[in-house]
């Protein structure tokens, strides 16, 4: 299945008062993307289970508390409600994140069979042999740092395009890496959220990180870093 735009074009109609605008605004809306590759296919890394509840149940409920906090942002402005505008800004930040963060992850990963695990090549894995010495350290550090949040939160592989150079970076929660500055960009991001993989690992997040990398999708990580290295 093709993903779908993360940011679907589907708008909410807000009426609003006629003494103070003209005519009605219309709100962009976001919608839950599609996965590439069937809930079961990253077995046994990852369970169908895990998969399933993570995507339908988790993922949705951030999209959908996202557009709801969007839309009060909306009514907020148009209303001049400056307090409400300030409020609203965790919501955002948590749930946009939220949808962000996992968009990201549905790609960061990929089926064995379909080339998941595969060593990058070309020039993200030339940048990384340069940056950490080989994929192998780069791995231990990503998994050591991931194991290493406390709470929840997720552990990321970025590009500094200021610095020029790889990054390995963890945010709480569901910050975002762009929450690091606007010049680093994810190239790969591991959620290490229990409910990423508490019902198959329990609270051995280490083993999770040991078995995610079998189904890692380099390919994607690669565009990614040829794109924004250019």
């Amino acid at each position: 299945m093709a993903v779908r735009s993360l940011a679907t074009r589907k708008t909410l109609t807000l009426g609003l008062n006629s003494t103070r605008l003209t005519q009605s605004r219309a709100l962009q809306t976001f919608s839950l993307p599609d996965l590439p590759y069937d809930y079961g296919a990253l077995e046994p890394a990852i369970s169908g289970e895990i998969m399933q509840l993570h995507h339908q149940k988790h993922h949705q409920t951030y999209i959908t508390n996202y557009n709801k906090a969007l839309e009060q942002l909306h009514e907020a402005i148009q209303k001049g409600d400056s307090s409400t505008v300030v409020k609203l800004q965790s919501a955002i930040k948590f749930n946009g994140g939220g949808h962000i963060n996992h968009s990201i992850f549905w790609n960061n990963l990929s089926p064995i069979r379909e080339g998941g695990g595969e060593p990058p090549k070309g020039s993200l894995g030339w940048a990384i042999d340069t940056n950490f010495g080989s994929l192998e350290t780069l791995i231990q550090k990503i998994s050591a740092e991931g194991a290493a949040v406390q709470g929840s939160g997720w552990v990321w592989l970025g590009l500094d395009k200021e610095l020029k150079k790889l990054v390995v970076e963890t945010t709480a929660n569901q910050d975002p890496l762009v929450t690091k500055g606007a010049h680093v960009v994810p190239l790969l991001g591991i959620d290490v959220w229990e409910h990423a993989y508490y019902l198959q690992y329990k609270n051995a997040r280490p083993d999770y990180l040991k078995n995610i990398w079998k189904v890692i999708n380099w390919n994607y990580a690669s565009g990614v870093y040829e794109k924004e290295s250019a």
